[in-house]
């Protein structure tokens, strides 16, 4: 890796780097992955719309600690009874006080009620979730989608607070957790790792999910230039990591996170 490292310093050429980087997601997109990663959570489920309520879910609270990520993802589905689209579309207020003591890290019982009723106000009214985000899609990025997903998902009484763990693009927002989610959803994958199953999103304007790990391998890697992890050093990734596979280039994701969470690059 060091060696790698330095023959990239000396301006390692654009088939290397692809070459390089196409080696990582064959080596980290397998179902292996899936042991130790939130999106076991939505592969659970058979049905449409469970798999997209529980990735919904479980992508919120995809930050810190991947064990505590999923230990409680698992706890929101087991309060839902493993049915999460049933628990959506029929729960009571007396259903919802199972939520009083969920807390994870800074989402709590408040946020986790409300984004039930927000997920039941775009079922009833749009029908699914992938119907508000490739309404809003454009033919080269699904960022204005999530910045009105955002404002659709929120047009209920909330609290304040709640709106913090939805990010939006258009305030700077690198939308990490969306932007995983959407690959989990849109992403046609052969390998079984990610779910892909919806169809009116074309995988080629997906983003990656930029973190701390992908964001630094991509600055050591030459990807990005931007010091901080938010909308512009997106569109700075979106547009090199296209240029490395114009039709999937978020599989990227799976070489950025591997080199970065396992191999310490």
């Amino acid at each position: 890796m060091a060696k790698f490292q330095s023959k990239y310093n000396n301006s390692l050429s654009f088939q290397s780097l692809k070459q390089f980087l196409d080696e990582k997601v064959e080596q980290y997109n397998t179902p292996r992955f899936i042991e130790n990663d939130p999106i076991q959570i939505p592969k659970k489920y058979k049905s449409r719309n469970d798999i997209e309520i529980s990735a919904f879910l479980t992508a919120t609270i995809s930050w810190g600690n991947r064990k505590m990520i999923i230990r409680n993802a698992n706890k929101i589905m087991n309060l839902m009874g493993n049915s999460p689209y049933d628990f959506v579309m029929n729960h009571n207020d007396s259903n919802l006080r199972s939520f009083d003591y969920f807390v994870h890290r800074t989402f709590n019982s408040i946020d986790l009620k409300y984004f039930i009723k927000g997920l039941q106000n775009i079922y009833k009214n749009y029908g699914s979730m992938e119907t508000v985000f490739s309404m809003n899609a454009s033919s080269s990025s699904v960022q204005t989608s999530i910045h009105e997903f955002k404002k659709i998902f929120f047009s209920l009484e909330h609290a304040i607070r709640t709106e913090k763990h939805v990010g939006d693009p258009k305030k700077g927002s690198a939308c990490k957790r969306l932007n995983m989610m959407l690959r989990w959803l849109v992403r046609k994958d052969n390998s079984g790792v990610d779910i892909g199953i919806w169809n009116d999103i074309s995988q080629s304007i997906l983003s990656c999910p930029l973190d701390i790990h992908s964001g630094n391998v991509a600055r050591k890697l030459g990807l990005i230039k931007r010091k901080n992890n938010d909308s512009k050093a997106l569109e700075e990734l979106d547009q090199k990591l296209r240029k490395l596979d114009p039709n999937d280039p978020v599989k990227y994701d799976f070489a950025l996170f591997g080199l970065g969470v396992f191999e310490k690059f």
